[in-house]
C-alpha cells in the first residue's frame, strides 16, 4: 500500500488510489472510484460512486464529491464546497442512479473556492478560479475568474493564479508561470 488512510476513514472494495495519496479521517472512498497519485482528501471527504479524480488533486474539509463528477489533474476544492448531480431533486420522486446524473467536469488546474457551489451538468474550464461562495449555473471558460451569484467572469487569471492584465493586442505575460496569454473572442488561450 503506497498511499495512506486514517484509521477512522472509510475505504470500500474495489477503489483504486494512488501512490502518494492521503486520505483524511472521517472521511469514505466508496466502491468504483478512482483517486490518482499525490492527492489529499481531507476531514469529512466522501468520495461517490464511481467518481474519478485525477493526481495532484487537493479536496479540502467538508466536500463530497458525488457520482457524476470528474476532477481532472491539480483541481482544488476548498473547505466546505458543494457539488450537485441532480438538477431538479425530490425526496418524494426519488432520482437513484447514475443514469440520473447530469455529468461535471472540473478540468486541469482549476480552484473551487470556500462555500462555492457548482450546479451539475457544467464544466469548469482549465486553471479557472470559482471565488469563494460563487454558485456556477453554467460553464466556465478556461483561465476565467467567476464570482458571485450566478457566477459571472470579472476576470481572467493565468495558470499559476496571477491576474492577467492585456495590452492592446489583448497579449499578457505571467511572470510567476513563465507563460503568454492572448484573450480573443473574450475568451483567454495560452500561447
Amino acid at each position: 500500500m503506497n498511499y495512506y488512510v486514517n484509521e477512522f476513514a472509510v475505504v470500500d472494495e474495489n477503489v483504486e488510489i494512488g501512490e502518494g495519496t492521503k486520505v483524511w479521517h472521517f472521511s469514505h472512498v466508496q466502491s468504483g472510484s478512482k483517486i490518482g497519485s499525490k492527492c489529499v482528501l481531507g476531514q469529512n471527504v466522501n468520495i461517490g460512486n464511481n467518481v474519478k479524480i485525477g493526481n495532484f488533486v487537493k479536496i479540502q474539509n467538508n466536500v463530497s464529491v458525488y457520482e457524476g463528477v470528474e476532477l481532472e489533474d491539480y483541481v482544488f476544492c476548498g473547505p466546505s464546497m458543494v457539488f450537485t448531480n441532480i438538477i431538479d431533486p425530490r425526496s418524494k420522486y426519488p432520482q437513484v442512479g447514475a443514469q440520473y446524473y447530469l455529468k461535471t467536469l472540473v478540468k486541469e488546474g482549476a480552484s473551487l473556492g470556500a462555500n462555492s457551489t457548482i450546479v451539475c451538468g457544467h464544466t469548469i474550464g482549465r486553471f479557472a478560479f470559482i471565488g469563494a461562495g460563487a454558485v456556477v449555473t453554467r460553464d466556465i471558460p478556461d483561465f476565467a475568474l467567476a464570482v458571485g451569484n450566478p457566477a459571472r467572469v470579472v476576470g481572467w487569471l493565468s495558470e499559476a493564479g496571477k491576474k492577467l492584465k492585456f495590452d492592446k493586442d489583448g497579449i499578457a505575460f505571467c511572470d510567476k508561470s513563465q507563460k503568454k496569454y492572448k484573450l480573443e473572442n473574450n475568451l483567454v488561450k495560452e500561447i
